[in-house]
């Protein structure tokens, strides 16, 4: 009965320890210690955000929520990117050659350096090395709609 206990007690904390994921393993390699700051909180904040819909990895819903990992569209524009974060998007768009259709809710409640903090993180891992992007170029965007 002990053994069982002990066995399953180790199950347990086995599967509810943290687990190091590759997004974790891209975060490491940012060597720049002001765009790390403001990527440790983006990964959180993204994580409590967006990461339901797009997933931790960033590899999207199927065909229902698209991809921001090695998405051209996602790429393509900051501006467009940080505006869509605070303020949705509705309507058709292709990513990669699929077309999505669903919209994105709005996040007024994303002050303009949470934003630059999830922008931050996502535009420096994957491979991608675009720096800081602070809360002062956020704001610069949102006050102009991009084209979408």
């Amino acid at each position: 009965m002990v053994t069982r206990f002990i066995f399953l007690a180790i199950v347990v904390l086995a599967a509810c320890s943290p687990k190091s994921t590759n997004d974790e393993n891209e975060l490491a390699k940012i060597s720049d210690p002001d765009v790390m700051k403001y990527a440790i909180a983006g990964k959180t904040l993204y994580e409590n955000y967006c990461g339901n819909c797009h997933q931790s990895n960033g590899e999207g819903l199927g065909k229902l929520i698209p991809p921001l990992k090695n998405s051209d569209y996602f790429q393509a524009s900051v501006h467009r990117t940080v505006w869509i974060m605070k303020n949705g998007q509705k309507g058709e768009i292709v990513v990669n050659g699929q077309k999505y259709d669903q919209p994105m809710p709005a996040n007024p409640v994303l002050k303009p350096l949470e934003i630059a903090q999830i922008s931050t993180y996502l535009y420096n891992i994957w491979g991608m090395n675009k720096g800081v992007i602070s809360s002062s170029e956020v704001e610069k965007y949102l006050r102009k709609e991009p084209s979408l």
